[in-house]
C-alpha cells in the first residue's frame, strides 16, 4: 500500500530521471514506469538479495533496459563514494524513498534481519535519505517520500537541512473516523518556501472495501 500510494502521489513528467532510494523488490520504480512517462528509472539498494530481486522484477516485466537497479548504500551518497553513473549527481529530477519509519532504538528488532533494515532505520536515517535526495537532484527537481504523520516536525526539519523545500503533503487515513496513519510529502530542492496541504485520502469506505480514490490509484 505504501509503496502504490507514493507512486500515485509522485509526479515524473515526460523524459525524466527519477531515482528510488532503497528501492528493496523495486517495486516503486516499476509502478511509476507504468504510470508516467519518464525515461529512465534507477532503483538503489543496498542489500543484495533484494537488489537481485528487483532486477529480476524489472527484466520479467520487460523493463531491463528503463528500469535499472543500482546495488548501493545511501550514505555513500553523501561522501561521494557511491559507485552511481555521474550523469544522476546533482541532475536527476526525481527522487522517491520509502524509507524505514522506525528510529533504531524504536522496538525489538534482529540487526541483520532484512525486514530490520527495511522497517527501522539501521542503514541510513531520515536525514541521510534526505540528504541523498539532494546530492542527486538539480536544482528545481523534486523529492517524493511516504512515512509516518508521527515524525512530521523531524520530516520537515531534515528536509530543511538538506535544502529540500516542503511543497505538497497529503495525509492518509485508514477510515475517515480514524487517525492519519501516512503522510506523502513532495519537496523541492532549493525551493520557494511554501507548502500545501491536499485533501485527506480514505483507505477504506468499511472492512475489506476500498474507497473509490484508492481504486483509482491502484489502476481498477
Amino acid at each position: 500500500m505504501d509503496a502504490v500510494l507514493l507512486s500515485g502521489f509522485a509526479e515524473v513528467r515526460k523524459g525524466e530521471t527519477a531515482v528510488d532510494l532503497g528501492t528493496g523488490t523495486g517495486i516503486i520504480p516499476i509502478l511509476l514506469e507504468a504510470k508516467t512517462e519518464g525515461k529512465l528509472f534507477y532503483g538503489i539498494e543496498i542489500q543484495p538479495e533484494m537488489a537481485d530481486m528487483a532486477r529480476r522484477s524489472a527484466e520479467m516485466n520487460g523493463l531491463g533496459e528503463k528500469v535499472l537497479i543500482l546495488d548501493g548504500d545511501i550514505k555513500e551518497l553523501l561522501t561521494g563514494t557511491a559507485l552511481l553513473p555521474p550523469e544522476l549527481f546533482g541532475k536527476t529530477d526525481v527522487v522517491t524513498s520509502n524509507p524505514p519509519y522506525m528510529k533504531e532504538s524504536h522496538g525489538l528488532r534482529n540487526p541483520d534481519d532484512a525486514l530490520a533494515i527495511a522497517r527501522h532505520e539501521v542503514a541510513c536515517t531520515l536525514e541521510d535519505v534526505c540528504g541523498a535526495a539532494a546530492r542527486l537532484l538539480r536544482c528545481g527537481g523534486r523529492f517524493y517520500m511516504v512515512h509516518r504523520p508521527q515524525r512530521l516536525p523531524e520530516i520537515i526539519t531534515a528536509m530543511k537541512e538538506a535544502r529540500l523545500e516542503p511543497k505538497r503533503m497529503k495525509l492518509v487515513y485508514p477510515y475517515a473516523d480514524r487517525e492519519a496513519n501516512m503522510v506523502l510529502i513532495e519537496a523541492v530542492r532549493d525551493g520557494r518556501p511554501g507548502c500545501r496541504v491536499e485533501r485527506p485520502l480514505i483507505v477504506y469506505k468499511e472492512p475489506g472495501v476500498y474507497t473509490d480514490e484508492i481504486y483509482d490509484i491502484y489502476g481498477y
